[in-house]
């Protein structure tokens, strides 16, 4: 029974009729935050966004923290955090960008689940390293889903919770959490795991779709060179400041498809990296694409911060990707009990709920 009675009444809260309750309020959005999954996957073809969480593998990983399935919706935030109050008992988890955050004034973890009770405040402000953070809660968001996601697309202004980033005052629904929350909080990953900040960073490429529409010159600038992310950086993608791609002729081609992690070079030859809410066809080539493992690191890039871009074929690409893909499939098996943090709550250093309290305000022990 996942921890709570029939009725839904064990933890003080009534369950709505698919086992949602209003659980989150909003009283401070921050920058940007939004609901987000994995993405609206096969409807490019019709003009429609795939939208997702820029940092796709923080998301899934957070998931994985409070039991949820990796594609459950959850919160990405940019730059500056929200500010929420929970109405009911929730387990959450703090992945991606390295964000500074309290609850009801004591520090959070990161990477690690923990347990938040009815009242209290999660206090999310200014990302310490990278720049999109992920708050997972047991049981997803409840927003509907449109074509099979519940991922918000700005850009069209549908999804997610009415169409747009979160306002003060917003309630989100949450789905029933798939454990009692005694089963899931305190839970940390392996440190292999935790994102660390290196400068410049090298994100690795396979070269094409249009790469023959650069000079042999162009390509070794794009290469050879390091590039800063320039304040124009958005969900859409990161345009790059530095040194400049030369075309062999013009920089029109005739629109085509535009996939995740696609290095566009327009007629000013600034590459720009495209991310999830990236339009669906364009008519600027394509020097190179951003294999699928490494477009977190591009899209964790903040303005100002350093990068540069090596060439691996599609094979190697192909075997990093399924690295990847097994490490994500075995890590749930893999997940640690973080006891220093049971050691430090009982000694009142971090929330006292972290790890180990249950809803009734016992322990596990």
């Amino acid at each position: 029974m996942n921890g709570f009675d029939q009725g839904g009444t064990r933890l003080g809260y009534p369950l709505g009729a698919l086992g949602s309750r209003d659980l989150i309020e909003v009283l401070r959005p921050g920058l940007l935050t939004t609901v987000q999954d994995r993405g609206r996957i096969g409807y490019q073809k019709f003009g429609v966004p795939v939208s997702g969480a820029v940092d796709e593998v923080a998301l899934r990983v957070g998931n994985i923290l409070v039991g949820n399935p990796q594609g459950a919706a959850g919160l990405e935030l940019t730059a500056l955090g929200p500010q929420l109050r929970f109405l009911a008992y929730a387990v959450v988890a703090l992945s991606g960008a390295e964000v500074e955050g309290d609850l009801d004034g004591r520090r959070v973890p990161w990477y690690q689940s923990f347990l938040v009770r009815a009242g209290q405040v999660l206090d999310l402000r200014t990302c310490a390293w990278g720049i999109r953070a992920y708050l997972a809660i047991a049981g997803g968001i409840d927003v509907p889903a449109l074509l099979g996601s519940r991922s918000t697309c700005l850009v069209a202004g549908f999804g997610g919770f009415r169409g747009r980033a979160l306002s003060a005052g917003d309630v989100l629904r949450v789905g029933a959490p798939p454990a009692s929350p005694g089963d899931l909080c305190g839970r940390g990953v392996p440190e292999e795991w935790r994102p660390r900040d290196t400068s410049p960073v090298t994100i690795r490429v396979v070269l094409g779709p249009q790469d023959d529409a650069f000079t042999a010159e162009g390509c070794r600038t794009f290469l050879e060179s390091t590039y800063r992310v320039s304040p124009h950086a958005d969900r859409m993608g990161s345009r790059l400041d530095g040194p400049l791609i030369a075309h062999r002729a013009s920089a029109d081609i005739v629109s085509d498809w535009v996939p995740l992690g696609g290095v566009q070079v327009p007629g000013d030859g600034k590459p720009i990296i495209l991310l999830a809410d990236r339009q669906t066809t364009g008519g600027y080539p394509k020097i190179a694409t951003v294999i699928g493992p490494d477009v977190p690191l591009a899209a964790q890039r903040r303005p100002g911060d350093l990068l540069r871009f090596r060439a691996v074929s599609v094979a190697e690409g192909q075997a990093v990707a399924r690295d990847l893909e097994a490490g994500l499939l075995a890590l749930p098996g893999r997940l640690v009990t973080a006891e220093s943090w049971s050691y430090a709550a009982g000694l009142g250093e971090v929330p006292g709920e972290i790890p180990l309290a249950t809803p009734e305000g016992g322990s596990r022990d």
